[in-house]
């Protein structure tokens, strides 16, 4: 988690949808297929704790996590043709949610952006960053799995609460 607390920059647009995956190999490529931005690389074991497909599909060893907002591509394979977007995964992707206040933020402590707004966590008076500290300190944080982006969910949540305080 060496990237930890740095928000993945999300406001890149536009689209063409393609298909999912072909048996042809392609050049090595570190951005999306979809969007050209350039992707975080994630572990493999991440995308296979996110998928809700059968990981029969899994044709690479080598993955990026698009954080685009308006790119539908979630993950997609730097050395074969091969994408998955949020309808192959277990849950939404806070990246690709916009401002849906049910999405999840905080994958290892199920906080939402409703929950921020509302400042409704448990116990009332700590912070939304103090209870992911805390978290993180007594060895509860998995965001390497949990999280799609395959890291701390920090930058997000201050991201997340700047914008609220702005609104």
């Amino acid at each position: 988690m060496a990237d930890c607390c740095i928000p993945l920059d999300s406001d890149q647009a536009g689209f063409t949808p393609v298909g999912r995956q072909s048996s042809d190999t392609a050049t090595p490529t570190l951005h999306c297929p979809h969007c050209q931005t350039k992707g975080k690389s994630v572990d493999t074991q991440t995308v296979k704790a996110q998928l809700a497909v059968s990981l029969e599909t899994l044709r690479s060893n080598q993955y990026r996590f698009c954080a685009a907002a308006r790119c539908p591509v979630v993950y997609y394979a730097e050395d074969v043709p091969q994408i998955y977007t949020e309808k192959d995964l277990r849950q939404r992707v806070f990246q690709k949610a916009g401002r849906d206040l049910n999405v999840t933020i905080c994958y290892c402590f199920s906080m939402t952006l409703a929950d921020l707004k509302s400042n409704n966590l448990q116990p009332p008076a700590i912070t939304a960053i103090e209870r992911v500290n805390a978290g993180i300190q007594a060895g509860q944080c998995a965001c390497d799995i949990r999280n799609p982006q395959g890291s701390c969910c920090l930058g997000n949540l201050r991201a997340a609460l700047t914008h609220i305080r702005q609104e």
